[in-house]
């Protein structure tokens, strides 16, 4: 009797072995098969990482090869058109001493009047083929320099304020380029239509929102010409980007206001 309780002792030991070595074989193929599952997912994030960082330095490349075309293109404007222009105008500044005719020096200033606008023109594209020219404290700079120039012949007094402008911070050629032809078609309404004497232009940031208002004291806006081609230009322009523009008239004067996040 004794000898067959001692036998059953041991059936139950070795059982509990086997179940404990079963378990222990279960828990470490799960554990192995964990391991493979972890060391596989990192394989595959790495390999992501890897894929993301090719495309990366592909796109960083293609934006390497853009910006070296436009300083292409604009060293080759700068030395060859600007250079044609600048003779241009010497050859008919020559030609004006030279001819006595009225009517030739009608035709020479004309002429003179077109170089000279030709120029601007150039400069203006120089200026935003320029990647070096994607701050906001550039922008202001050359938008308050061409205001200047612009209305320098005129009777329009110009005024300007830059409020906060974290002069530094970076912004698309793009956005840069359409900002600044909303002031300009903003500034040539004013000099047009305004009968002002007077026209502000106020730079403001606050966190990243930029605003640019431009306003005057002249006559006012009718209705008529507050749905004209020029207002919704640069609304349009301003929708593009993701920004406001504003109006408001009476008669102390326009407001144009253009908001944008940077």
């Amino acid at each position: 009797m004794t000898h067959i309780q001692d036998d059953i002792k041991l059936a139950y030991i070795i059982a509990i072995s086997i179940m404990m070595l079963f378990v222990c074989f279960i828990v470490f193929v799960v554990l192995m098969y964990n391991k493979r599952q972890l060391l596989y997912l990192k394989e595959k994030q790495l390999k992501e990482v890897e894929h993301q960082n090719q495309l990366l330095q592909k796109e960083l490349e293609k934006q390497k090869s853009i910006e070296q075309e436009r300083e292409r293109i604009s060293h080759d404007m700068h030395d060859d058109l600007g250079a044609g222009i600048s003779a241009l105008k010497l050859q008919a500044e020559f030609l004006k001493q030279k001819v006595e005719k009225d009517d030739v020096q009608d035709d020479i200033n004309e002429l003179l009047k077109t170089s000279e606008e030709m120029n601007i023109s150039m400069r203006e594209m120089l200026w935003s083929l320029n990647s070096e020219n994607d701050t906001l404290g550039s922008f202001i700079d050359y938008a308050i320099q061409y205001a200047d120039h612009f209305l320098k012949k005129t009777q329009i007094k110009l005024w300007s304020e830059s409020i906060d402008i974290v002069s530094e911070i970076p912004i698309s050629t793009e956005l840069r380029r359409n900002l600044f032809l909303c002031l300009k078609e903003a500034v040539n309404n004013g000099y047009k239509h305004s009968r002002a004497d007077e026209l502000k232009l106020s730079f403001s940031q606050e966190k990243n929102v930029f605003t640019m208002k431009i306003s005057d004291n002249g006559i006012g806006i009718s209705e008529g010409q507050r749905e004209g081609n020029g207002f919704r230009n640069m609304r349009r322009r301003m929708n593009e980007q993701g920004g406001e523009f504003e109006q408001s008239s009476g008669d102390s004067g326009t407001c144009l206001l253009f908001k944008i996040t940077l």
